[in-house]
């Protein structure tokens, strides 16, 4: 009799666990679902400018320390747009990042597009960042700010860090920076880009 609810109690525990992991699955579905809702609402609202008149220096390069310029939507400020080519994603990007703005879109981290040094992080949304691992050397990256400059860049590296390598992600070795954390949070997959300059840069 001791082995029958024994066996009973254990059986019940199992579907206890399974029915918690459908649960959870169906909320990170839910939750993955949410997010390109709202970036899509958000990419359709942002008023980014016509590009600068050709002949005419950008004042981004008369200068570089300038604040770039932002639009507030919703009480949140963004500070343009990125566009990954290969993962066909684009994605509009908040001028400062905590976990609650990171819920909604991809965040800048650190920098500006005006210098190196430029980081954007994300969530690992299917949506947001969440494929970055499958970028590969070459692919580009764009940037577009709210002014309607753009930035095109190259992938030269991907690489996993660990979370605690801040440093590491700021690097103005690197043009731009993309990151995401991997499920579970325990490394950041990390997507080093070279600018790629037009004569007027």
């Amino acid at each position: 009799m001791g082995r029958r609810k024994g066996a009973a109690a254990l059986i019940s525990i199992g579907c206890l666990f399974m029915i918690a992991a459908l649960a959870l699955g169906g909320y990170n579905l839910w939750d993955d679902h949410r997010a390109e809702q709202s970036v899509q609402g958000m990419i359709e609202r942002l008023s980014i400018h016509s590009p600068t008149v050709t002949g005419k220096t950008p004042d981004y390069l008369l200068n570089p320390d300038m604040e770039m310029p932002t639009e507030e939507i919703d009480g949140y400020l963004y500070i343009g747009k990125v566009t990954i080519p290969a993962l066909e994603v684009e994605l509009p990007v908040m001028d400062r990042w905590d976990y609650k703005r990171m819920k909604l879109a991809p965040c800048r981290y650190a920098g500006t597009a005006y210098r190196p040094g430029f980081v954007i992080c994300a969530h690992n949304y299917t949506s947001h960042f969440g494929r970055l691992k499958n970028l590969s050397s070459g692919d580009r990256v764009l940037f577009t700010d709210m002014a309607g400059n753009t930035f095109s860049y190259e992938v030269a590296a991907v690489e996993t860090l660990p979370p605690t390598a801040v440093e590491e992600m700021k690097s103005s070795d690197w043009d731009l920076t993309l990151f995401s954390c991997t499920i579970g949070g325990q490394a950041r997959v990390t997507v080093r880009c070279r600018q790629i300059r037009t004569q007027a840069e």
